[in-house]
């Protein structure tokens, strides 16, 4: 977009604090945590000429409870995906949208049937 490497740095550590105490303490919130993941060289991010696409990532899919969450169906489901821990699966950066299909559909029906029967 026509902004010197020094610019850009610039504004990347003015925003570091604020990174690092505010948004990364949410990720230890949340119930679903979504991590996309390259699997080319990014080391050098002020030489490269794209962002990965999803093809090039991994998405990582951590579950604070996996209490009810049918990792053996969305293994089976979800093509090349498999279990990292107990509560992840890793998806090809390319079924993410499907693996958030299969997590987030039967989460939100059960959502709003629990919100129709309490009205």
């Amino acid at each position: 977009r026509g902004y010197s490497t020094e610019a850009i740095q610039d504004v990347i550590l003015r925003r570091m604090h604020d990174y690092v105490h505010v948004i990364m303490p949410q990720f230890s919130n949340t119930d679903i945590n979504f991590q996309r993941v390259p699997v080319v060289d990014t080391s050098n991010p002020f030489i490269a000429r794209w962002i990965p696409t999803a093809g090039e990532s991994l998405t990582v899919i951590r579950f604070a409870n996996p209490r009810g969450i049918d990792f053996p169906y969305l293994t089976s489901m979800i093509k090349n995906s498999w279990m990292s821990r107990a509560n992840s699966i890793v998806v090809p950066g390319d079924m993410t949208d499907l693996a958030m299909q299969l997590i987030l559909t039967p989460m939100i029906h059960r959502l709003v049937a629990r919100s129709r029967k309490a009205n």
